[in-house]
């Protein structure tokens, strides 16, 4: 996929899960829920033992039918193994320029976090092809958002962190591009217990939640 239709699909889907999970085998479960779901995107953050291999089954397994990102990238150097691993897009959780740059060497996207106004504009400046403006929720939630969009109507933005069925419809209202979802879709306590129907059945609700946002949008 080339960059633009992997950014076009992120922001078709509007929801990203965040996948995040002790084992690499619970990551690689939980996206198969996921995508049982109807959800054709999900995001393996370099935490997951094993996240480099798990990002490569993933490819191997899915190809094309899912946009598959690497989150908590903190350096290029993980970036550039995630993208031979397979990933089509990366996410950080801070502002890392180097990140930014090793992305754009490879022509792919860049979905680098931010969170004050200047951080934002550094990331868009440098070559952010969406800012994750992280921990949205800890800052004001959907009216942090607005707020930024004021100033920055050409920026595109997903916020992350406290995102939740109640409130992902009122980010996307507040000029959110998409949202990034973690513990909300895929918890602990449910792979643990192995309860992997849940999460298809989320990330069903999920879905519910974008089309009905555009649709009292449109």
């Amino acid at each position: 996929m080339t960059k633009h239709q992997v950014l076009s699909a992120i922001i078709e889907i509007g929801v990203v899960p965040v996948v995040r999970t002790a084992t690499a085998e619970q990551a690689l479960r939980a996206i198969d829920a996921i995508y049982e779901g109807g959800i054709r995107a999900a995001e393996i953050t370099m935490t997951v033992p094993g996240a480099v291999a798990a990002l490569e089954k993933v490819a191997d397994k899915f190809g094309h039918k899912i946009v598959l990102g690497a989150g908590t990238v903190l350096d290029p150097e993980t970036c550039r193994a995630c993208f031979l691993a397979g990933a089509q897009f990366i996410v950080t959780p801070s502002l890392r320029l180097s990140v930014i740059e090793m992305a754009r060497r490879y022509a792919k996207p860049i979905l680098p976090g931010a969170l004050t106004p200047t951080e934002v504009l550094t990331a868009w400046e440098h070559g952010a092809d969406v800012v994750k403006v992280f921990p949205a929720n800890a800052v004001g939630g959907p009216k942090y958002i607005k707020a930024l969009k004021g100033p920055f109507p050409q920026i595109e933005m997903i916020p992350t962190g406290g995102v939740n069925l109640e409130t992902a419809g009122e980010f996307l209202k507040a000029g959110a591009c998409a949202v990034a979802v973690g513990g909300e879709l895929v918890d602990g306590k449910t792979l643990q217990e192995g309860r992997y129907e849940v999460i298809t059945q989320r990330a069903k609700q999920y879905l519910e939640v974008v089309r009905k946002a555009r649709a009292e949008m449109a």
